[in-house]
């Protein structure tokens, strides 16, 4: 348990990695080979629709003629930047914000190898205690944290955490009792428990000679 007065440690602090993780391999987008006509196309494409526009409606408004809306829209043509602020007016919005979604609907992939995945070490984990970072977010804003967690019953105590955000856990092996609060919850293999982070908690007890759990951290936005 947490001493009195003393603020709960965070979920991470220092982290080690096993293999430097190849960058080119993790991030890799859904769309990378679309060109920018195309991504325009397909944004200009949706605003028309959410309007309840027809090509012949956009074609009045953007003074274009719909077949040329048509091949813009399907990324068959280049719009000058005077026809897309037309277009842009048109369907009701800024042109940056045009562009601002034909990025923003960029899909992305990630994929981290066994070998590339982080041992995170954090404060108050001690021997037989191995938690594993499986993703790592590079965005501007963190949105989610996913663990492996591997328990040995040698384990003589286990940290507490509070964290801001939800943290949901799924038992894979073993079974453990777990505290949130003032309240302790049996986890078996198979169950699902869903907490709020801010709250403190962390495993109580090991039933069995070892657990593996996965946890995920979600931020709230």
């Amino acid at each position: 348990m947490a001493k009195p007065g003393r603020k709960p440690p965070s979920k991470t602090t220092v982290k080690r990695r096993k293999t430097p993780p190849s960058e080119p391999a993790q991030f890799k987008s859904e769309q990378a080979n679309v060109p920018l006509e195309g991504r325009i196309g397909a944004a200009i494409k949706r605003r028309r629709l959410e309007a309840n526009l027809t090509l012949a409606d956009l074609s009045t408004g953007a003074g274009l003629s719909s077949a040329m809306l048509s091949r813009i829209e399907n990324g068959m043509a280049t719009a000058s930047l005077d026809a897309l602020e037309r277009i842009s007016v048109a369907v009701g919005v800024n042109l940056s914000d045009l562009f601002r979604e034909s990025e923003a609907r960029q899909g992305s992939a990630q994929l981290v190898k066994k070998s590339e995945q982080m041992e995170v070490v954090r404060v108050g984990t001690k021997y037989g205690h191995t938690y594993r970072l499986l993703s790592y977010d590079r965005g501007p804003r963190k949105l989610f944290e996913p663990f492996f967690i591997d328990l040995d019953k040698k384990s003589e105590s286990f940290p507490r955490f509070a964290h801001p955000g939800t943290e949901f856990i799924y038992m894979l092996q073993g079974r453990m009792e777990y505290r949130f609060g003032d309240q302790t919850y049996l986890i078996e293999p198979g169950d699902a428990f869903t907490f709020s982070g801010n709250v403190i908690h962390g495993p109580e007890r090991v039933l069995d000679d070892r657990v593996r759990f996965l946890a995920i951290i979600i931020y709230a936005e």
